[in-house]
């Protein structure tokens, strides 16, 4: 089988686009006669694997596969009916939302039933990953020093080190991300430490990112000394940054998050967005062992996404946030 896969990276907002986008990444199989479109949270460089073993069972499917953030795909489908297939999100809520409003195709497979009850919402969203939020530590900042394996920990790290740590703190603006507002109102309802965490890092001047791979990034690099909520599977994936960061699964809790995956109603490829997401869901709960550590919280799916984005609710969470953070 032969591939021709072509990238375009793009940030743009035009005439004919309300939303942004990161790349788009062609993978087409010689001979295709059909094209599936995705539009996803999840890097490129990270889905292409399954979208290859997709291919390699489906060579006659092409795969059109778009990055973008939570909210801009949000954006894309609600705001601007872009033609999309499947889309696939780190941003439970928000999917949820879709599904709630009539924006997913009921799918039922042999598939689904590997799904577990916790992991699938209405036969129309269905996670096949669990990522916990981590805590990532720059290696040489900590040469010598006693390692936080909770939020109380970090605390007073941070309190008795105020000047070691200023500005050297990251994590997402909640805000603009999508994934990064999911887990801040999750700890939010988890425990009250998220609060008394929130308002040291912005007496710390802290650093605010749109996505996990930026903070890795600034972590490994020594720009910053400590990322919060950094999604795990990113940071383990980082295979070449082993020996310069440290990935910290908290203690008291982990907040899991479910990627998820929905098929979209007005997908014009229903039976290529099928066989993908049989292909996606058999994959993922064939091969993957649920996690059952005592200290993962995992987001359930279901209305109770919902609450955080009532739009007052959303207002007043952002307005305590901002007062925590500047």
């Amino acid at each position: 089988m032969r591939y021709f896969i072509t990238a375009c990276l793009v940030l743009w907002t035009s005439m004919a686009h309300a939303y942004e986008i990161e790349a788009q990444t062609e993978f087409n199989v010689e001979g295709a006669t059909s094209t599936l479109s995705i539009i996803s949270t999840t890097d490129t460089a990270v889905f292409a694997p399954v979208i290859a073993s997709f291919q390699v069972a489906n060579p006659q499917i092409n795969v059109t596969y778009t990055a973008a953030s939570s909210s801009q795909i949000n954006t894309a489908i609600v705001e601007e009916n872009a033609q999309f297939d499947i889309a696939i999100s780190s941003a439970m809520d928000l999917q949820t939302k879709l599904a709630n409003d009539g924006y997913a195709e009921s799918f039922d497979l042999s598939s689904t039933t590997l799904v577990p009850n916790w992991g699938a919402w209405r036969n129309s969203i269905f996670a096949f990953s669990q990522e916990p939020a981590t805590i990532v530590l720059n290696r040489a900042a900590f040469k010598g020093q006693k390692i936080p394996q909770t939020r109380a920990e970090l605390i007073t790290l941070l309190r008795n080190q105020p000047k070691k740590y200023e500005r050297s703190i990251g994590t997402y603006d909640v805000r603009t991300s999508g994934l990064g507002y999911l887990f801040a109102t999750q700890d939010s309802r988890t425990s009250e430490t998220f609060w008394r965490l929130t308002e040291l890092m912005g007496q710390l001047k802290v650093k605010l990112y749109c996505c996990s791979s930026d903070m890795i990034e600034d972590v490994s690099t020594g720009e910053i000394a400590i990322a919060y909520n950094v999604l795990g599977s990113y940071a383990a994936a980082r295979d070449d940054l082993a020996e310069k960061i440290i990935i910290i699964e908290p203690q008291d809790y982990a907040t899991v998050m479910l990627r998820t995956a929905l098929i979209l109603k007005d997908s014009k490829a229903q039976r290529a967005a099928g066989l993908f997401m049989d292909h996606l869901l058999s994959e993922a709960w064939n091969e993957q062992p649920i996690n059952q550590g005592q200290n993962l919280r995992r987001i359930p799916l279901g209305p109770g996404l919902l609450v955080f984005l009532d739009r007052l609710k959303r207002q007043q969470f952002l307005k305590e946030w901002s007062s925590a953070i500047f």
